[in-house]
């Protein structure tokens, strides 16, 4: 019999704002024991991170916590941190918000004791807001950017650390500038360009909508997110977007001037194949530096097509077939053509099994279908 080893979260923690993050955060704690305390400046979401198990609204008779996690939208979280260090003289505080200088900012010219208060990002989250989204297992695997300022008592740091590695999450030291700077290129700038391209299908016409494939819903996945939120995010960090979208609007300047140049002398117009072979193929070193499974180097997979029947219980019969030919999956990808009564499971393999579980695969039935 294994025993669960004691968390390194010294309760009570309070979570301030029980929206997808925070619940999440709260429902981990409560799986390891600690006691949690809620609050939210909306009654009804409250009571349903209370309903789900997250914790108890703190209230008059609260006992005073030892670290307190503000999980609010990053337009107030430095009132509130500031707020929370002045009403609990002897805890941590943290925040969770996706930009982490202009909170540092507020922190520091707020008069309180900013050596109590340790920045923190969890890389973490989910296109679906609010705490009925919310899952307990949400860090596990994923960064947690630990960020403070010089001035933090190490205590204070490693009090947030115990909270990220509790959680389950792999924490990363970042100065807060330097998370800033980071996210712009992996989230912030990503997600305006997803929503660039979804915005183009607003008046696209139905004919065109049907054509729809993976690629596009690859594209435009993380399109479907809060506006309200994200607008806060993005102003927050306003100086490296403004950036990252520069660099980007080079690249999209190129690619129209060899468009342009195409369209107007013909397909192989001077300077027109290159400029768009040169962005293609930057876009290809780009995405081998993208760190592979569990966060180490990328590694290249053989991908296996499977053509799987749209009915109860198939996806599940061929994972398990898969496993019993003894094969480890290392991605998955579903492909769905619109009135389709079949999808196509790629199924990312290491390349010394792909033979082997391709032909395992057509003998048990299965249509393969070759890359």
């Amino acid at each position: 019999m294994t025993t669960q080893a004691a968390p390194l979260t010294a309760g009570p923690v309070r979570v301030v704002g029980t929206g997808l993050l925070g619940t999440s955060i709260a429902l981990g704690l409560r799986g390891l024991d600690v006691p949690v305390q809620l609050s939210d400046s909306s009654p009804s979401a409250l009571a349903l991170a209370r309903d789900m198990g997250a914790g108890e609204p703190v209230g008059e008779a609260s006992p005073e916590p030892a670290l307190v996690v503000v999980a609010t939208p990053p337009d107030v979280a430095g009132p509130v941190v500031l707020e929370m260090l002045r009403r609990h003289p002897g805890a941590v505080v943290t925040d969770v918000a996706s930009v982490k200088a202009v909170i540092a900012a507020e922190v520091a010219a707020g008069g309180q004791d900013g050596a109590r208060y340790v920045g923190s990002h969890p890389m973490a989250g989910r296109e679906r807001s609010g705490a009925a989204a919310a899952d307990a297992d949400l860090f596990a695997g994923r960064p947690w950017v630990i960020a403070p300022t010089g001035d933090a008592d190490p205590a204070a740091v490693a009090a947030v650390r115990g909270l990220a590695l509790d959680l389950g999450a792999l924490p990363v030291s970042l100065d807060p500038q330097e998370h800033d700077d980071a996210v712009a290129v992996v989230s912030h700038v990503p997600q305006l360009a997803a929503s660039l391209v979804a915005s183009l299908l607003v008046e696209a016409p139905e004919s065109a909508l049907s054509l729809a494939g993976q690629g596009l819903r690859d594209v435009t996945r993380i399109a479907a997110s809060d506006p309200r939120l994200w607008a806060a995010i993005l102003v927050g960090n306003a100086a490296p977007v403004g950036e990252g979208l520069r660099r980007l609007r080079a690249g999209i300047d190129s690619l129209i001037e060899g468009l342009d140049k195409a369209a107007a002398s013909g397909p192989l117009a001077p300077g027109a194949v290159g400029a768009l072979s040169r962005v293609i193929d930057a876009g290809n070193t780009g995405v081998a530096r993208i760190p592979g499974k569990h966060g180490g180097a990328p590694r290249r997979y053989r991908t296996v097509q499977v053509l799987i029947p749209d009915e109860p219980g198939e996806l599940g019969r061929l994972f398990g077939e898969v496993g019993e030919l003894g094969v480890n999956i290392e991605d998955l990808q579903l492909e769905h053509s619109a009135g389709a009564r079949v999808g196509i499971a790629h199924l990312s393999v290491v390349p010394a099994a792909a033979a082997a579980l391709e032909d395992g695969l057509t003998n048990r039935g299965w249509r393969v279908v070759a890359e």
